[in-house]
């Protein structure tokens, strides 16, 4: 078990997309946050304390989380500096970066040293099938996005977080680094070999006989050559019910792909409905969720109402509006909404 609380590595970032996995944990599970440690290049905040690693030791935390995320999942030089030195002030580190912190020599022979632990969150599980698609019992809904980075984790969390409010049985089912952090378990999808994601799913959210729903974290999109294959692991393996389209209205190329433009929602939908209806025959889209994060409100709820009219579809920023009309339209009024 990963010890909290943390302190989020926030380093030399400049491209707000790169703290997510930060992000992600200091709105999710702010309760284990103590602080963010950030040098003077960085240009982002999430508006925590700003510790250094002996003050965050000071404050309680007990673990460093590399809250950062960049091409490749690399650690540099600088992070690796900055990791010893955590460790030597009494920090243990976790980290979702494709390169292993338990893979390089220096950080293994500081935890050695200082008798701290290493954390990689990015390592799947040994023992994995492939899928079989037969059909399984149980309620699951699966976010998509038209790009990655698109909201996918904060929407399956909104929706949680809403489901709960409700009473109604449901499970977070993390796929992704971050979600991993937040959940404290999940399985690290974009490091699974290929022939066993959809095996890797059914596992994750495995039948299911309490009428409750499995909300599982959605990765990549269909329409990114670099993560489609992931993208349609997880819609087989999911067997979803129900399908929520993630978007980021702002974007016009996919992430990380300049010559590449943004596919729109319409063919997005067909797309991702098409394609989980391979194990999921009766397979529905129902919902819109937008990141307006970079618009001011009135074009945020104006840009929502346009594409819920054009779509036929609730349309909302879950993180901004919360996700009530999407709610509603998998399970109905809530029993006050209903008396009212």
């Amino acid at each position: 078990m990963i010890a909290t609380p943390y302190l989020l590595y926030l380093g030399n970032s400049t491209d707000p997309y790169a703290i997510k996995t930060a992000r992600g944990l200091a709105i999710f599970r702010p309760e284990s946050c103590v602080g963010e440690y950030r040098t003077d290049r960085c240009t982002l905040t999430l508006d925590l304390p700003r510790l250094g690693f002996a003050d965050a030791v000071a404050s309680g935390a007990r673990t460093m989380v590399l809250g950062i995320v960049n091409a490749g999942g690399t650690l540099d030089h600088n992070v690796i500096d900055d990791a010893i030195a955590a460790m030597e002030a009494g920090l243990d580190l976790a980290s979702g970066l494709h390169q292993r912190l338990k893979d390089e020599p220096r950080l293994v022979a500081a935890a050695e040293r200082t008798g701290r632990q290493l954390h990689d969150v990015r390592d799947p599980p040994r023992d994995l099938v492939v899928g079989s698609g037969e059909p399984r019992a149980g309620n699951r809904l699966l976010t998509v996005g038209t790009d990655c980075s698109s909201g996918k984790m904060y929407t399956t969390l909104a929706l949680h977080r809403a489901m709960q409010a409700r009473g109604v049985a449901c499970d977070f089912r993390a796929t992704g680094q971050t979600g991993i952090l937040v959940a404290g378990a999940g399985v690290p999808l974009d490091a699974v070999v290929a022939d066993f994601i959809s095996g890797a799913i059914e596992r994750l959210a495995p039948a299911r006989y309490d009428d409750g729903w499995d909300l599982i974290e959605g990765q990549g999109s269909l329409f990114h050559p670099s993560f489609a294959g992931v993208s349609t692991g997880l819609l087989h393996g999911a067997q979803p019910a129900a399908l929520v389209m993630c978007h980021d209205p702002t974007r016009r190329v996919m992430r990380g792909l300049a010559s590449r433009a943004l596919p729109g929602i319409a063919e997005c939908i067909e797309a991702n409905l098409a394609t989980a209806r391979l194990t999921s025959p009766n397979v529905k889209m129902i919902g819109i969720a937008l990141n307006t994060s970079a618009l001011d409100t009135n074009d945020a709820v104006a840009l929502c109402l346009r594409l819920q009219d054009e779509h036929g579809l609730p349309c909302m920023d879950p993180h901004r509006m919360g996700v009530e009309p999407i709610l509603e339209a998998l399970l109905g009024p809530a029993e006050g909404a209903a008396r009212a």
